[in-house]
């Protein structure tokens, strides 16, 4: 790896847009005032920054599931799916994927398997990090029907900020885990659904890279990993 890719890297297709708005704007605003243009200049930075989508080394072995998104881990709790999924009623462990402004957008698909539903639902735009984003806010969701017969719900979650949700997949498509499936614009969260009995293996404040680390494994026996803070 060059130097230069930790500090520069690709962008997606759907923020080129958006930066050559930012770029255009900070052209006029220079013309206004330097100081202008100059914050101008940050913020087209900024806009490129948050349209980065690097790439990621994505554990291949059968069973496990990564983190759909980078961020923190803000809420680990028992959580029935979104019921326009279809999903049985039942409470499964729910882990939220909290993105700042500042992470990665871009989501990937947290195992492989076949999209069974896809489901958008409007709604409100209440901060992404509390627990009632789950019920009330703009959402969309997917149900993936892994090769041993078992469910996944990942469902991404508009936030205070973002306004825009996007899916890149199609109900019937196959995935790979850490393959890229949608993102969200400005700031929002992925509640990633465990097949009942599986225990996670993070915990509440760590860091997630999208595509990367790992939330559970299906093969796993252990109790719910613990962790302590300092």
């Amino acid at each position: 790896m060059k130097m230069t890719d930790t500090f520069i890297k690709p962008m997606h297709p759907e923020g080129r847009k958006f930066v050559g708005v930012f770029a255009a704007a900070t052209v006029i605003l220079f013309f206004i005032w330097p100081v202008l243009g100059w914050i101008g200049v940050g913020l087209t930075i900024w806009c490129y920054y948050f349209f980065r989508d690097p790439v990621r080394a994505t554990p291949t072995r059968d069973g496990l599931i990564v983190s759909p998104a980078d961020g923190i881990v803000s809420l680990i709790e028992k959580a029935v799916p979104p019921s326009e999924l279809g999903m049985p009623d039942m409470a499964l462990t729910r882990i939220s994927v909290f993105m700042s402004v500042f992470n990665c957008h871009v989501n990937r698909a947290p195992i492989a398997g076949q999209i069974a539903a896809i489901a958008y639902r409007p709604g409100k735009f209440f901060n992404a990090s509390l627990d009632k984003a789950s019920a009330d806010n703009e959402r969309n969701s997917l149900c993936i029907n892994m090769k041993d017969g078992r469910q996944l719900a990942v469902v991404q979650i508009a936030g205070l900020v973002a306004r825009r949700i996007v899916c890149f997949s199609t109900q019937g498509d196959t995935l790979r885990t850490g393959e890229r499936f949608g993102l969200i614009r400005f700031g929002s969260r992925l509640d990633v659904y465990l097949p009942d009995d599986v225990e996670p293996m993070v915990n509440l404040g760590q860091t997630m890279v999208a595509g990367e680390t790992v939330l559970a494994d299906l093969t796993a026996t252990e109790p719910a990993r613990q962790a302590h803070t300092d």
